[in-house]
């Protein structure tokens, strides 16, 4: 009978645990950028002053980098597992159209790897967070943070995401030649995002 009651009280807890999550289909993430000085000196004059924002409807990504010499801006379509890549330099302006096979091959770097949740909390944008370690195949290990009160119903704005059981507010992105930049939330806004967004221009660009 105890055992019984016992297996009830942790069904109970594992049910609230989860009610306590939701999934959110539309949301606007800003996050500042820091680390720079561990980074090249090109990659610091490209970034300083640069702010990131990630912007999500439904089953679409947008992110938003824009910095004073240049802007960048991927837009995501998780059903067709696509991606336009979107790249201005003052007046030339760059479109790169990827397939899903195209998406994978320039992500594949994060193919099978591990992640390791450790008992790390703190607190970003206003939310619980959880640190994380990404280990990579080669050898290559990434520290984020994650909120599990919030699971995106876009996880691949970043593709190394995808598996993560929640919103990440906090990580690391490497340099091109070493250095890691860190990406920090200072706000959340769940407010509706205009599908105007996630349009992809017709005209104006260099297909690359």
């Amino acid at each position: 009978m105890k055992s019984i009651f016992f297996a009830f009280i942790l069904l109970l807890l594992s049910f609230s645990s989860y009610s306590q999550q939701r999934i959110i289909a539309e949301c606007t993430i800003t996050y500042t950028i820091s680390g720079l000085d561990s980074v090249s000196k090109d990659m610091q004059l490209a970034l300083k002053g640069s702010s990131k924002t990630v912007y999500i409807k439904g089953n679409e990504s947008r992110t938003n980098l824009v910095s004073p010499s240049f802007s960048q801006s991927v837009i995501y379509d998780k059903t067709e597992g696509e991606a336009t890549i979107l790249r201005e330099f003052g007046t030339n302006k760059f479109i790169t159209k990827l397939d899903n096979d195209k998406w994978k091959e320039q992500n594949k770097e994060f193919e099978g790897l591990t992640i390791e949740n450790t008992d790390l909390h703190k607190k970003i944008a206003g939310y619980d967070c959880r640190q994380t370690f990404l280990h990579l195949k080669n050898g290559t290990t990434y520290t984020l943070f994650y909120t599990p009160s919030i699971i995106p119903s876009v996880k691949e704005f970043e593709y190394q995401f995808k598996n993560i059981s929640g919103l990440v507010l906090e990580y690391e992105a490497v340099g091109r030649k070493g250095g890691k930049v860190i990406y920090t939330a200072t706000k959340v806004n769940l407010s509706p995002v205009p599908n105007v967004v996630f349009n992809i221009p017709t005209s104006g660009y260099r297909v690359l």
